[in-house]
This record gives C-alpha cells, sequence and structure tokens, in this order.
C-alpha cells in the first residue's frame, strides 16, 4: 500500500506525461502481480463497488475527529472531496500499515456484507492504522470516488513497457468486462489465448469536432460524409457462433438487445462491426429520448422492444472472417462493409447512408437539416484512412449543428468541487409559467473563472432560502442556455428535459421579465422533440 500511496503522489505532483509513464513503469517493475492488477484495474474504472455507505463514513469520521457532524459537514462542502475531509479531520498519526494495496483492497471488499456496527469497528480501526496521506487514498478506493490525472492510455504505455507486450496489442486484451477478482496478471497481460479473445472488441476510433471552416479540409472529393447519428456508439462482434454487443463504454451490453441475436445467423464469424444502435421505426430513426427508455431498464420488457425498436446502422467494418482490417483504408472497408450488408438478410442490420456531394456548400446545406433527420450533423472521414485507436486528429471530424439556446433565470446554485469547492457554480436554470418561474435545466459549464467569482458573490448576497447545500437565490440573472435536443420528461417540473444543457453566455444585457417561456419551450418541443 505505501508503493501505491507514494504512486499516487508522484502521479498527483507532475503534469508531464513522460514523468507519469516513467513513476508508473517503476511502480509496476517493483509491485507483486496482484498490486499490479488491482493498479490496472483501479486505473481503468474496475475498482471494487462502494462497501460502506457515505452517510456512514461522515458520522464516523466527525465522532472520531471529535466534531459535530454539522461542523463536519461545512467541512465537506469547503473541501469538496468526501476522502480527503475524513483525511484531513482525523488526527493525524504515524502509519502502522504493513498491508499490501491487494490486502486493503480485500479488508474493503470484506465489509460489504457485514453489519453497520461492524464495519464501523473495521474502518474505525484502518483510519487509525494510517497516516494522512494512506488514510486519504484509503478512503478513496472505499469511496469509489477514485480520480487521478493520468489517462488510461498513459497507463497502458507504462503497463507495455513494463510488460515488454505492443501497445495496440495490450490496449485490446485490457479491454472488455474483465474484473480483477476474477482475474490473473499474467493470463489478463501476458498470455495469448485465443479463447479469452472471443469476445473483446477493438478500441474505438473517436473523432474531433470540426475546427475553424469546414473547407480548410481540403478537397471534399476526399472525404466520406454521412450523418452523424444519436444513439449508442457500439460493436457488433460474431465468433464462434455467438454474439457480443459492446457500447464504448466497454460495456458489455448483449442482452440490452435480444434483437440483435438474430445477426449471428445473418452473418459470417469472425464479423466485427461498428456503428450507431438506434430506436427506428417505419423506415426513420426516432429520437434519443426513445433509447433511454431501453437503457434506463435493468430488464427490457416485450413492451419495450414494441415500443422502443433498435437496429445497428453500421459505419464500419473491424474484422472480416477473422481478419482485422483497421489497417486498410476507409474506401475499402467500406466496400466490404457494403457487401456483407446487401448480402444479409436480418432488417436489424442497416448501413450507413454516404452523402454524394461533391462541393463543401452543399454538405453546408444538409447539415441544416440533421435534426429533420434526428442527426446530430455529420461525420466527415478521409476516404484513405485507417481506423485508428483512441481521439486522433485528422482523418476523423465531427460536424454537429449549432445547438438549441434559450434564455433562462437562476433560481437556485450550489456549491462545486473539486478546486471550486469554496465557490457556487452549479445551478439550476428556469423559464416563465404565467407570473412564476419554473426550472427547465442545471448546469454547471460555460462560465470562466472570472463569471464565476461573479456570480458566487452573487449568490451569497442574494440568498434567499438555504437547502442543505442548495440556496435559492433572488431570480435576477439570465444566461443563454445551449443544448442538443429537447423531450418530454415527467420527472421535471416543466414537462421538458434538455439534453446536454449548458451555459453559452451570460445575458447581462437581458432582465429577467425577458427571460423565454414554457411556450418558446414547447415550441422547440413541437419542432425538435
Amino acid at each position: 500500500m505505501k508503493d501505491f500511496v507514494r504512486l499516487f503522489n508522484q502521479l498527483d505532483q507532475t503534469t508531464k506525461t513522460n514523468r507519469k509513464v516513467a513513476v508508473l513503469k517503476s511502480y509496476f517493475d517493483a509491485a507483486n502481480d496482484m498490486d499490479k492488477l488491482w493498479t490496472i484495474a483501479i486505473l481503468s474504472h474496475r475498482r471494487p463497488k462502494r462497501s460502506v455507505r457515505t452517510a456512514l463514513l461522515r458520522e464516523w469520521a466527525a465522532a472520531e475527529a471529535n466534531l459535530p457532524v454539522w461542523l463536519f459537514e461545512e467541512s465537506y462542502h469547503i473541501v469538496g472531496d468526501l476522502a480527503e475531509t475524513i483525511a484531513l479531520v482525523h488526527p493525524n498519526l504515524e502509519s502502522k500499515n504493513d498491508k499490501s494495496l491487494t490486502e486493503w483492497i480485500q479488508f474493503i471488499i470484506d465489509l460489504k456484507p457485514l453489519s453497520d456496527e461492524e464495519q464501523k469497528k473495521k474502518v474505525r480501526w484502518a483510519w487509525n492504522q494510517l497516516d494522512e496521506r494512506e488514510r486519504f487514498v484509503f478512503n478513496k478506493l472505499l469511496t469509489g470516488g477514485w480520480r487521478v490525472g493520468l489517462s488510461q492510455k498513459l497507463m497502458t504505455r507504462a503497463l507495455a513497457l513494463h510488460a515488454e507486450v505492443e501497445e495496440n496489442t495490450l490496449t485490446h486484451r485490457l479491454m472488455g468486462d474483465w474484473r480483477a477478482e476474477t482475474s490473473n496478471y499474467h493470463d489478463l497481460v501476458e498470455a495469448t489465448n485465443a479463447a479469452d479473445q472471443l469476445s473483446k472488441p477493438y478500441p474505438f476510433y473517436l473523432a474531433y469536432a470540426v475546427e475553424g471552416e469546414v473547407q480548410e479540409l481540403g478537397n471534399v472529393e476526399d472525404w466520406q460524409a454521412e450523418w452523424k447519428w444519436d444513439g449508442i456508439r457500439g460493436q457488433i462482434i460474431i465468433r464462434n457462433n455467438e454474439l457480443f454487443v459492446w457500447s464504448r463504454g466497454e460495456e458489455l451490453v448483449t442482452d440490452k438487445f435480444p434483437e440483435f441475436q438474430e445477426l449471428v445467423e445473418a452473418l459470417p464469424n469472425g464479423t466485427v462491426l461498428d456503428g450507431e444502435i438506434i430506436p427506428f421505426q417505419d423506415g426513420k430513426p426516432l429520437s434519443f429520448a426513445t433509447m433511454q427508455t431501453r437503457i434506463s431498464r435493468k430488464n427490457v420488457s416485450k413492451a419495450i422492444l414494441k415500443s422502443a425498436p433498435i437496429v445497428m446502422i453500421a459505419y464500419d467494418i473491424l474484422e472480416f472472417e477473422g481478419q482485422d482490417l483497421r489497417e486498410t483504408s476507409m474506401a475499402d472497408r467500406r466496400k466490404i462493409l457494403e457487401n456483407l450488408v446487401q448480402n444479409q438478410e436480418s432488417e436489424k442490420l442497416l448501413i450507413s447512408e454516404v452523402l454524394e456531394l461533391n462541393s463543401w456548400e452543399k454538405l453546408i446545406e444538409v447539415r441544416t437539416k440533421s435534426r429533420e433527420n434526428n442527426a446530430e450533423g455529420l461525420m466527415l472521414k478521409r476516404k484513405e484512412s485507417t481506423y485508428k485507436i483512441g481521439r486522433k486528429k485528422g482523418d476523423w471530424w465531427k460536424w454537429k449543428v449549432d445547438p438549441l439556446t434559450i434564455d433562462a433565470v437562476m433560481i437556485y446554485a450550489m456549491r462545486g468541487h473539486g478546486r471550486r469547492a469554496n465557490l457556487y457554480t452549479d445551478y439550476t436554470f428556469a423559464v416563465w409559467d404565467g407570473e412564476k418561474l419554473v426550472p427547465c435545466a442545471k448546469a454547471y459549464s460555460g462560465l470562466t473563472d472570472k463569471e464565476i467569482k461573479r456570480v458566487d458573490s452573487f449568490v451569497k448576497k442574494n440568498t434567499v432560502d438555504k437547502f442543505g447545500p442548495v440556496r435559492s437565490v433572488t431570480p435576477e440573472l439570465v444566461f443563454e442556455i445551449a443544448f442538443e435536443g429537447i423531450a418530454k420528461s415527467s420527472r421535471h417540473k416543466s414537462g421538458v428535459a434538455l439534453r446536454f444543457p449548458r451555459i453559452h453566455r451570460w445575458r447581462e444585457d437581458k432582465p429577467a421579465g425577458e427571460a423565454n417561456t414554457m411556450a418558446d419551450l414547447n415550441k422547440l418541443l413541437a419542432e425538435f422533440g
């Protein structure tokens, strides 16, 4: 554990990529296999599930520090991180800890079935074995709120150097739903086992947003243009007469989409398709709100299958007849994909339409009709591009339509987290319904640091009421809120939900009385919902 804490400190104290890779490689060089396995799991978002309720941790920490609960809570709101708050308020002790990382994680896992009183006894014992920094890391593992300034890509790079495995190969091996509890380091990182690779997807190639004028990309003839569909990016895999469906978040979601089982018969073994899973009916895509009725349910009922039918709109093929096609050009992969889709009979697999337009001006015009097609905009892909790993600039670009906007009044504010824990940065906005303001969106991004400080000052001077960490404020400030879509929602007082709301600008020129109304939202709902 001491080595892992030292690693955490070293990663936290540098912003230099090469330094992070170097310290992580040194850690892997010295760690035992189980500690390495758990470190890989933690840094790839596969940490153990939370085993103790945070409300209990706050209560126990307050008692341990001899503080009233209200004072601990106020401290928590200022610090903005529960693990750090507990570490700071606890009496500072010298380390008595000689357990390994793996032993401490097993200690945390073993807390799950215990009673509250048994958990309390063990957690307080653990806090008293650790110094402040060890206690902080232990609390991070305990609460499940682990964050460190290191991408999974950098972790994989360091591990590849340590294990002497090619980085792309290792990236592929680390994908999937493996768990540290049921895996071992050798099989995961070092061994080559065809059976283990059966279900594994390929790392996704991600696009950057178009920067500047689209004409700057060069000759339009060098590019393939398609609709950017508003669904779930995924891979469909057919190997050994089995189906596997993966989301971009590396989640195996085969059970969520039972309709795709028919593709086992429709596609040859050794096929991997990349595309968008979207709700689709009567020859056209449905809204993302329809998709949410599928992904928000643990069990997919017959009623849901009927009301939210889905298809895969394939736009790339990564493997065909067991051959990895990623180094083949986009144009050649497209020919293989077209032939495959045209010669299969399932209605659950479609192919993404290529927009055959010979000028940027015509593409610009087509892009304005994206929302009419329930699309977010266009995708632009260089015809000669290979299929890369991760987000790379140059060959794939997303060209989204401009967001929808409304002017709304800030009515609530809440403190942020981390370095903004002492500032009010999370806001609730409302529009007018007659003479009442009705909440319609929450947003916490889009303002500069200087603007945040000014809004924070306003909140503190104009608080009307307090509800725990939330303050109700005088409804005076107006902000332009940008969002990607709008849908009906019974969960919101306004009856609508905005997709990806964020602050576009502060409308200091506009009084609250001139903000938008529910009638304006309903008009947008009728047009784009």
